[in-house]
């Protein structure tokens, strides 16, 4: 009969997000998710099968709780343009408070190109955070907020591009008075 787990397997999956944020997946070694979870091999091995296992849990994790913050900003009652600034201040603040890289940025380089698993579960999450900005989208010209020949679909990708490449401005280097000057840029466009 197998032990029982002494040790909370979701806060051990948080702690590998980071980890894997820190170093992307091909850098993070199994030395670097012990340290991470305070876990030792025969734990992670056996909680999470492979290295690869407990990646697509910590992404699986991480996509879920950024795509539920997203959600929540766009579906609020407050103006498009206060949401859309909430939003990608919000992308500001956290690359520097957190100073980690995004998971999900970072994956869609590394690994999403040769994994199909990994890609797979990428473009389910982005499907959701288009859906939701495209939702904003119509809600904004149908009140008003934007002009009626606006295209939903056209402005939901504007507005997921301008998240991730706020982020890829910061890895390389973008201060924050750029991040925010691209924000401000963005939402002229709009």
């Amino acid at each position: 009969m197998a032990r029982p787990r002494t040790f909370d397997e979701t806060r051990a999956v948080e702690a590998a997000v980071d980890a894997f944020r820190r170093k992307g997946y091909e850098g993070t070694s199994t030395d670097d998710l012990c340290a991470a979870t305070g876990l030792g091999r025969g734990s992670i091995y056996n909680a999470f099968t492979s290295k690869h296992d407990l990646f697509v849990r910590a992404l699986t994790q991480y996509v879920e709780a950024r795509t539920a913050q997203s959600a929540e900003l766009l579906e609020s009652a407050a103006p498009f343009r206060e949401k859309v600034a909430a939003l990608l201040g919000s992308v500001v603040t956290e690359e520097y408070e957190d100073g980690l890289a995004c998971l999900v940025v970072n994956t869609s380089v590394e690994l999403a190109p040769r994994d199909p698993e990994i890609a797979r579960l990428l473009e389910r999450d982005y499907r959701r955070r288009f859906e939701t900005a495209r939702a904003a989208c119509e809600r904004a010209i149908r009140d008003g907020e934007l002009a009626a020949d606006r295209d939903p679909d056209a402005l939901a990708h504007f507005v997921l591009a301008q998240v991730s490449g706020l982020r890829i401005a910061a890895r390389y280097g973008a201060g924050r008075a750029a991040l925010e000057s691209i924000a401000a840029t963005a939402l002229t466009a709009l």
